[in-house]
């Protein structure tokens, strides 16, 4: 009797799992053969403003959420070094300068004038001496003296000719190069201001006055204060199938019951290697009423698009071509079009038929 009643019981187990076991037809349907890619919400021109300098914040001209126009400053930047190489430059050039070394260069112009009036004596002296010479008077001796004199004042005065020269020469480079070192000195001190690149909005400044900035960190965040686009991260295995202007469905934890759509707008040929992926930049056909930079997204890339085909549901199809009919076989079909919850069904299969969801 036990056994009987294990027997009937054990029965009744099955066809009540028989039962339990969930059923659909096929339906007529539109489906769309889809890629997945997750990403963020980019503002146009959005950018991280980096400082060229290391130095201190010594002033603050926005906050937060302000708008800003096309070089605008953003901070001031303080180094103490920076600002005594100005002013020692600015020293340099004030002690360089023509105007300046206008004693140096008269000092010399006296020597010329005092060699040019011994040249001129010496001249006269000679033209003397040789004049005595043709009437037999004077000696060779004198003569040769007189003109040995003459020589030396004529080298003198060329000579001081040259000095002269050559200090106007030395003190117009000194002046240029003076006047030069200023100019760059004056532009690096002007890259302790940072100034914004974009007319835009000031998402994100992470630097306080007091505070360190070098070079490598990023101090703010500015982008278009209206236009938005998005950033998409497409897996290696499916970027040949997208292409611009592919319609892209979009959404976002923000919105969580609207769907909106975009379109892809250009594809960076440059896999990232860590990641696998490639960045695909897309634009909202209609955007969101408020966005913000690096709103995370999911959307779905759609690659075609059919419509009233015949469909079953995906978790019914067995080893991607098989299904279970009401009689629990397996029949083949051939698979068309698949998203993430519906397959194309193209033979094997009719609307009327009945089958039954696999169990795992």
């Amino acid at each position: 009797m036990k056994i009987t009643y294990l027997l009937v019981l054990l029965v009744l187990l099955t066809a009540g799992c028989r039962k339990k076991q969930e059923q659909t037809s096929p339906v007529l349907q539109n489906i769309s053969e889809s890629v997945y890619a997750s990403g963020v919400v980019k503002s146009k021109n959005q950018y991280q403003v980096f400082s060229k300098v290391t130095g201190i914040v010594d002033q603050l001209y926005v906050k937060e959420g302000d708008l800003v126009k096309k070089g605008q400053p953003i901070m001031k930047i303080f180094n103490q070094t920076a600002r005594l190489t100005t002013e020692n430059t600015v020293l340099l050039v004030e002690n360089n300068a023509i105007k300046a070394n206008s004693d140096r260069l008269n000092d010399l112009k006296i020597n010329i004038d005092l060699a040019s009036k011994k040249l001129q004596n010496d001249s006269l002296l000679l033209v003397r001496q040789r004049n005595l010479w043709s009437q037999q008077i004077g000696t060779k001796v004198d003569l040769e003296q007189r003109e040995l004199t003459f020589a030396n004042s004529k080298t003198n005065y060329q000579s001081a000719i040259l000095k002269y020269r050559e200090l106007q020469r030395q003190i117009a480079f000194a002046a240029a190069q003076s006047q030069k070192n200023l100019a760059i000195n004056q532009t690096q001190e002007a890259e302790y201001i940072i100034r914004s690149e974009y007319t835009g909005r000031l998402y994100s400044l992470q630097k306080e006055k007091g505070e360190m900035v070098n070079p490598q960190t990023a101090i703010a965040l500015i982008g278009n204060a209206d236009q938005f686009g998005l950033e998409l991260q497409v897996d290696e295995d499916d970027i040949i199938q997208v292409k611009a202007g592919q319609k892209v469905l979009v959404t976002l934890d923000s919105y969580k019951t609207e769907v909106f759509e975009a379109v892809v707008d250009e594809i960076n040929p440059l896999m990232n290697e860590k990641t696998r992926t490639f960045t695909v930049n897309a634009s909202f056909v209609k955007k969101p009423a408020i966005l913000y930079p690096n709103l995370t997204v999911e959307s779905n890339i759609i690659l075609r698009t059919k419509t009233n085909v015949l469909t079953i549901p995906r978790n019914y199809l067995v080893e991607d071509s098989y299904i279970l009919n009401e009689k629990n076989e397996k029949i083949k079909v051939q698979v068309g079009l698949k998203d993430y919850q519906k397959v194309e069904i193209t033979a094997g299969l009719k609307v009327q038929d009945i089958i039954i969801k696999p169990t795992k």
